[in-house]
């Protein structure tokens, strides 16, 4: 069933507005007949999330070069057709499919019912995506030496929740240059020293 409060985004004029709209449909089509009303399209983050029994399952939404089928758990997810994309390297669960045109979507219908499906199924079986751990995680050179010469950092940085010290780790590795990271940790500094997380303000 639709949500009114989701209509807005199906609405707005944008290039991607038919696709998204025949998405909808797609996904809709797909709610398990025996609990409908474990099956929900809500607004979060800004876009139709579809959730059942309350968690996240896909998710549609777009950008200047693709709109996309944002699967939760797509890590786990069956992929005969090979068509499951990974956002960046350092996304562990989410998996997308990827559309330049609403003929893309039209032609992959039936594929995606059945991907859909499956993603509900884990949903239902209750399977969880294991995530990498910190310490799976490099730590640069760079920050490593920082550390070792400031016990004070130090001490705030492994205060830090896991979900924050990953988050600074993988910030820090992703430039190829080391002045570039020598840069990203002195910028980080007084954040960590704060407690706060990366995107925390």
């Amino acid at each position: 069933m639709t949500n009114p409060k989701v209509d807005f985004f199906f609405d707005k004029e944008t290039q991607w507005q038919d696709a998204y709209i025949e998405l909808r449909r797609i996904v809709l089509d797909c709610q398990p007949t025996d609990s409908t009303e474990d099956w929900r399209e809500e607004l979060k983050w800004g876009h139709p999330c579809y959730t059942f029994k309350g968690k996240n399952v896909v998710l549609i939404h777009g950008f200047k070069e693709y709109c996309a089928l944002l699967f939760h758990k797509g890590v786990l997810l069956n992929d005969p057709e090979g068509i499951l994309v990974q956002q960046t390297e350092n996304v562990q669960a989410a998996r997308q499919i990827r559309f330049s045109s609403l003929d893309d979507v039209m032609e992959l219908e039936s594929v995606l019912k059945s991907y859909i499906k499956n993603a509900i199924e884990i949903e239902d079986k209750g399977l969880q995506v294991e995530l990498k751990k910190k310490s799976e995680y490099k730590m640069p050179e760079e920050f490593e030496q920082v550390l070792n010469e400031d016990a004070e950092l130090k001490a705030a940085f492994e205060a830090l929740t896991p979900g924050r010290q990953r988050a600074y780790l993988l910030h820090f590795s992703q430039p190829k240059q080391s002045k570039t990271r020598v840069s990203r940790i002195e910028k980080c500094i007084p954040a960590m020293m704060e407690g706060k997380g990366l995107n925390d303000r």
